[in-house]
Order: C-alpha cells, then structure tokens, then sequence
C-alpha cells in the first residue's frame, strides 16, 4: 500500500509542479494538469476536455499491485493510466524498460527518478495549436519587417523568415487536410458550404493503383494485346543493376542538377522564447494602448462588415 510518506511526496510533487509542466498518461499520452489537492484525493483536468477525482484508497490498490512484481504500463486497464502518472511523481517509485516501461518501487536508499510523463506545455502542444504560434510568429516578423525588399534583409533573417513559412506551410496544410475530412460530413453530395470568408465544395476524384504484374499481364493476355506493348524500363530495378554492377548512372540516366534552400533545423527554444516576450507584451496592454488596440480591431471589423454586405 502507499504509506503515509509516499502520499505526502505525491502531494507535495503535486504542488511543486511548475505552472508550465503538464502530465500525460503512459502510452496514449492524454495530457491533464493537477487542479485541486486534498487530504484524499488530487483532482485532474484533462485538456481535452473532463475532470477526475484520483482517490487515495485507489492509490493503496495500485500501489499493492507495483509492490508485488512491478506493473507493466504497456496494457494497462482502462482508466488506471493517471493514477500511474501521478504515482510515478513519488521518490518512492519508478519507470523503466522500454515501451510505456514498467513501474516499480525503489528503495528508499536509490537517487529518485524523475517521471518520465512529466512534461513541458509547449512539447505536448496539439496541431492547431502548432500553427497557431508559427503563424503569430510569422506576423511578428512581417510586422518588424520590410518583406517587399527581401533583397535588402541580412541573410540570418531571411533564415528565420524561410523557417517560420515552412513550419507554417507544413501544420496548416496538415491541419487544412484534417479540417477538409470533418467538413465532408457537412457538405452533401454536389453541394456547397458557405463561410465568411469562402466557400466549399464537395468533389470527386479517382486515384489508380496498379494491380500486380501477373493480374495485369493475364487480362492484356486475355484481350490479346502482346505483352511488350505495356513492358519498359522498372527504375527501382535499374537502380538495383547501377548498384550491383559496373553500369555508370550517365549510360542510362540524363542528370540535371538543381539547386534549393532546404529547411534542416529549427531552434524550437527561440521560437517558444520569442513566443512568450510576445504573449507577455499583449497581456501588459493596458490604459490607453490597449484601449487603441480594442479600437483599431474594432474598425477593421466593421470595414469587413461593409466589403461583406457590399458583396
């Protein structure tokens, strides 16, 4: 069972957990934050949605089952994966293996472990979420910057602003896919959504897939058309042959270079960095600035207005 000192290490964990930690539950790595603490009880809320109460005497219950041979996380029951989560905030217990990993107690006399499901806010940050901080970063830089004479930015910036386009492209185009296959339940067959800002349409296409050789070759038999008429060079073999042999790449290949900027790294804590002095700078308009602020929105929300009814 959990003793009185392992509860009060996961209280006091509990409550030390920086405002920016979050927790996720092992293998399906759904991410609560710790709520409210009592004398029995921590409560949970998970950030897509819902609430929970991790009772003690439920802990005494998962606890017997890690004392006896160690608790293998990689099929857990249902419902169980938080208790684990908030449990391996204890000294007095441990994860380790591969996969979600087993949980075990230690002895009091080992270095504690640090929980492999505490985690930082911005590494568990969903898709939309993604794009959102990208795109934002994106119009502080364009608002910093004068892109219409790209020519003339030193060449670090330019990194930065091909960098933040790339990572915007990549998560909205995944995020545009996602969107477009929840928008097919909403819009009939031959039909059309309107928004405010556009419209959707509902569209056909056919994509081939060949079948396999022999499937093919049989029916282009059975139709009497001879074989060589479809048979042609397979560049997955020739690639083989080029490896395998004395063959050079220029005897079957013309080969034409080009060159291109390729995106290679991006430093993800100057992003998170830049992110934040931005998010603090907009939580400190205030008075008059921020009034300002309300006020241009404002305007430039009733212009739209009147392009729309004009339209």
């Amino acid at each position: 069972m959990t003793t009185d000192a392992a509860w009060q290490s996961i209280r006091e964990r509990c409550e030390s957990l920086d405002p920016d930690e979050v927790l996720v539950t092992p293998g399906d790595e759904r991410v609560f934050v710790v709520e409210r603490i009592e004398d029995d009880r921590v409560t949970v809320e998970f950030l897509d949605g819902g609430s929970r109460d991790l009772r003690r005497d439920q802990f005494d219950v998962l606890a017997e089952s890690v004392d006896d041979e160690g608790l293998d996380l990689d099929s857990l029951p249902p419902g169980v994966g938080p208790y684990v989560t908030v449990l391996s905030l204890a000294p007095q217990y441990a994860v380790d293996g591969t996969g979600a990993g087993t949980l075990r107690r230690v002895e009091s006399d080992d270095v504690p472990a640090e929980s492999p499901f505490v985690r930082s806010r911005w590494d568990v940050r969903r898709p939309p979420e993604e794009v959102h901080d990208d795109a934002l970063l994106v119009a502080d830089f364009l608002e910093r910057h004068d892109v219409a004479a790209l020519e003339e930015l030193p060449p670090e910036e330019l990194v930065d602003l091909y960098v933040l386009l790339s990572d915007v492209q990549w998560g909205a185009d995944g995020l545009r896919r996602h969107v477009g296959g929840d928008l097919l339940d909403h819009v009939g067959p031959d039909g059309q959504l309107h928004g405010q800002y556009g419209t959707v349409s509902r569209t056909r296409r056919e994509r081939r897939t060949l079948k396999d050789e022999d499937a093919v070759l049989d029916a282009l038999d059975d139709a009497g058309v001879p074989r060589e008429w479809v048979l042609g060079v397979d560049e997955d073999k020739l690639d083989v042959v080029l490896a395998t042999t004395e063959v050079a790449e220029s005897d079957v290949y013309d080969v034409h270079e080009q060159y291109y900027v390729q995106k290679t790294g991006v430093e993800s804590d100057a992003k998170r960095s830049r992110l934040q002095g931005l998010k603090d700078r907009l939580a400190e308009l205030e008075g008059t600035e921020g009034e300002e602020l309300r006020d241009e929105i404002e305007t430039l929300e009733d212009r739209i207005d009147d392009v729309l009814a004009a339209g």
